[in-house]
């Protein structure tokens, strides 16, 4: 059973954005995992564990998302 997870773009809290494409689940261990692709340089495909995918970071005292959702992909 997958968590959801809004399809569409996502801006990582360093700045590059990203499409989230799929929310997979690994085969022995079911941890889900979201793979995403890159939206610049050589535009790669990634996976990360969902669970880091909807983690928070504290910069400078301030908690923001590592992710932030921007809206619907085209």
């Amino acid at each position: 059973m997958t968590t959801a997870l809004k399809p569409g773009l996502y801006q990582h809290y360093k700045g590059p954005q990203y499409k989230v494409l799929y929310v997979a689940t690994h085969s022995e261990t079911h941890e889900q995992l979201v793979i995403y692709q890159a939206l610049y340089g050589e535009f790669g495909i990634w996976a990360r564990p969902l669970s880091m995918f909807n983690e928070t970071v504290n910069i400078d005292g301030q908690t923001l998302p590592r992710f932030a959702y921007l809206g619907a992909a085209d």
